[in-house]
């Protein structure tokens, strides 16, 4: 039965929603031209990342997102076609926001919020109430090649979201995650045009940030080079917070009569010191005030240094008319380390204690696919068929170091800066040669075909995966073998979509999601576990799915429910395995595009309600929403204002939910001015001010499953930049 608590809010959920409603209705007749109204000409990218012939999807009308997305091993896809909702955030939306982060970038997605890792700083993405670790990113379809804890977007031509399961579509996680959605990340490539850009801006606090983006093509067009350099350095909008990022991309494409191929190699190196950390409320302690968020509560001596080295090179070659084939591969290098002092409330007057984590990561990562795409008739009845394969393998070596666990006072709103505690309370492994102490391998293979009936009007997508999933651990002391996990599961896929009129279709799915399986332990709250050691088969999540879409043509959206149950572990009668299901139930709504030639919107309302015996799941807020408006102003060319407004409801911080955090509302304001300097030069002038109200809240509950740490939302941040184009 569908919890009341769902819909409680259901007026301010059609507050607002319900312009976009109305100009979905009027899209037709508000879409006539305006004379007045002159937009800047934009670069166009025709060379795919993905090395497919049709290249991306072009930009929808506005050009904050595409009109579609890929999805998957079924490529690169319109959004009316497919039994799924997707959005792709172009690089016009990401530039025009100036969203240094994919967080950033993901603030605009009423479905998606983010979190933070446990115990580190590393962005966390919770799509439908799941999260998404960094680690299970994709990158052009690939997992496990991005940086973990952070993201920058200069080397991002699209920030791509698939809400709901998809472990067929992509295959398990092997992070864990994703039970909730995907996310793809699509590399910049050579536009059309030679490009040169540059950029130097500044954002509260004093933090400088200089990028250049340039490009070329060869004299046939066959060969293109982008690169892109960025490097962010100084204060943070945080009192006592620094950072600094460097990063530096390369991608290449070859586009041939048959062949086509596509490469990136990048680089990333990311520091962050006394970053606000996150915060734990004490058992029996109510939520209490968040600190001053322009204030960190952070030790001094705390930081988070990571650096990342990633490529890839992809393949696709047309056989024939029929077929077409691809391979493609990656690999990742990183070194981590860290230092951490998470406190803990342990009263209402806001007294902490906490005590010190080190640690220090390396990770080696391996990855790739094989497929074969065919498209062919059988009668009336068109076939468009994929068969795939693929593989990933880590290897991670880690060493870590506990302070004591009685741990140093402070208080959150009088913070106290201490000395650093030795990690002699508990340590293991070399933090000047880590062992490697965890392997992960993962192999799937998958077939799926779509039928087209009815002249395309009618399509049916039909598929399964086989995946495999193996973990190994290892000693700290002497890499010496540990516990293992090997399990395999197949994972099915029935969809349709069903285009009602040109402009309108819908959709249903039923689809799964995949993780590993835990182990049982040796025992539970004391008593003898008598399976111990015994490996659970992967939990899968089943979701069913139904809505409508709408493609006016300049004014598109979306509306769709779902519902998925999710396995939960425990122990019951001494034996540890699945005692019960938590139940995700969901109601999204989606607008994009232009309402007239001067204005483009971009928003949703998502309603979830979440149950595991009666209650609701940690960080899983009942409405969620967004409504974004970007304005050309007529009769000035060139210059733009944007606003959005994004509402979290509250959201509990325990199993038992009997403590929860505040609902939040963020208003962000942006303008841009665009002018030609000559016939070769752009200058364009950029400011925003994120937090207009200086609202102090907390942002988010949890990110780890089972854990309710929150972190505080960013005060006021006002952020100014330059870009010329020459």
């Amino acid at each position: 039965m569908t919890s009341p608590m769902l819909f409680k809010r259901t007026a301010l959920s059609l507050a607002l929603s319900s312009p976009f409603i109305a100009m979905v209705a009027q899209a037709q007749e508000a879409a006539e031209p305006a004379a007045d109204a002159v937009e800047l000409p934009s670069m166009t990218i025709s060379a795919s990342a993905d090395a497919s012939a049709d290249g991306l999807p072009p930009a929808y009308a506005g050009g904050q997102v595409a009109s579609g997305s890929r999805v998957g091993i079924l490529g690169n896809q319109d959004y009316m076609e497919t039994p799924f909702t997707t959005t792709s955030y172009t690089q016009t939306l990401i530039q025009d926001q100036q969203a240094a982060s994919i967080g950033d970038v993901l603030m605009n997605d009423s479905a998606v919020r983010t979190a933070r890792g446990f115990g580190n700083f590393q962005q966390v993405y919770l799509v439908r109430g799941l999260p998404i670790f960094s680690d299970d990113i994709a990158y052009n379809g690939l997992y496990g090649l991005l940086p973990r804890q952070y993201m920058g977007t200069e080397f991002v031509e699209r920030v791509e979201v698939l809400r709901g399961a998809n472990a067929f579509l992509n295959g398990a996680a092997p992070g864990g995650s994703g039970l909730g959605g995907a996310i793809n990340i699509v590399p910049k490539r050579a536009p059309n045009e030679d490009l040169n850009q540059v950029t130097a801006g500044v954002r509260s606090g004093g933090q400088a940030y200089m990028a250049g983006d340039f490009a070329r093509r060869s004299a046939d067009d066959r060969i293109g080079l982008r690169l892109n350099m960025a490097r962010r350095d100084g204060d943070s909008v945080v009192d006592g917070e620094t950072g600094e990022l460097g990063l530096l991309s390369l991608g290449a494409d070859y586009r041939g009569d048959n062949l086509r191929i596509s490469a990136d190699m990048g680089y990333q190196n990311h520091e962050i010191d006394a970053a606000q950390p996150n915060i734990t409320i004490g058992a029996g302690v109510p939520v209490i005030s968040p600190p001053d968020a322009d204030k960190s509560v952070a030790q001094s001596w705390s930081y988070s240094y990571a650096k990342d080295t990633f490529g890839t090179l992809r393949a696709e070659y047309d056989f024939n008319d029929v077929f077409t084939g691809w391979v493609a591969g990656g690999m990742r290098t990183s070194e981590e380390k860290g230092n951490f002092a998470n406190p803990t409330v342990i009263n209402t007057a806001g007294d902490t204690t906490a005590y010190r984590f080190a640690n220090v990561r390396e990770d080696e990562v391996v990855t790739g696919d094989i497929g074969l795409r065919a498209q062919f008739d059988t009668g009336v009845v068109s076939h468009n068929m994929t068969l795939s394969a693929s593989s990933y393998e880590m290897k991670s070596a880690n060493a870590y170091g506990f302070s004591n666990f009685a741990g140093f006072a402070s208080n959150l709103y009088k913070p106290a800066d201490v000395a650093q505690p030795p990690t002699t309370a508990l340590a293991a492994g070399s933090f000047s040669d880590p062992e490697v102490t965890e392997r992960t391998k993962t192999g799937s293979y998958a077939l799926a075909d779509t039928l087209g009936f009815m002249d395309d009007r009618l399509l049916i997508t039909l598929g399964a995966r086989h995946q495999n999933i193996a973990t190994y651990t290892y000693s700290y002391a002497d890499g010496s073998r540990g516990d293992s996990y090997e399990e395999s599961a197949v994972t099915p896929i029935a969809g349709a979509v069903y285009r009602f009129t040109p402009d309108l279709s819908g959709y249903v799915n039923y689809i799964e999601g995949l993780v590993k399986g835990d182990v049982a332990p040796a025992n539970s709250g004391g008593t003898p576990v008598t399976n111990a050691g015994e490996a659970l088969e992967p939990y899968v999540t089943r979701q069913t799915e139904l809505g409508l879409k709408y493609d006016g043509g300049r004014l598109g959206g979306s509306l769709g429910v779902f519902q998925s149950r999710k396995p939960v572990a425990g122990v019951d009668n001494g034996v540890y395995g699945v005692v019960g299901k938590q139940r995700y139930r969901g109601l999204e709504i989606n607008a994009f595009g232009q309402a007239t030639n001067d204005l483009s919107v971009l928003g949703g309302v998502s309603l979830l309600d979440t149950d595991l015996d009666g209650n609701d799941g940690i960080g899983a807020p009942k409405v969620q929403a967004n409504a974004g408006l970007d304005y050309l102003v007529p009769g000035v060319d060139g210059l733009a204002f944007d606003g959005r407004i994004i509402y979290t409801a509250e959201q509990y911080i325990d199993t038992d939910n009997s403590r929860e955090i505040p609902s939040w509302t963020r208003v962000d304001l942006g303008a841009r001015y665009s002018m030609l300097i000559n016939d070769a030069q752009e200058l364009t002038l950029r400011a925003r001010v994120e937090n207009v109200a200086d609202r102090n809240y907390w942002a988010s509950a949890g990110g780890y499953p089972g854990y309710g740490y929150l972190t505080v939302g960013a005060p006021r941040t006002l952020i100014f930049s330059t870009t010329l184009d020459f």
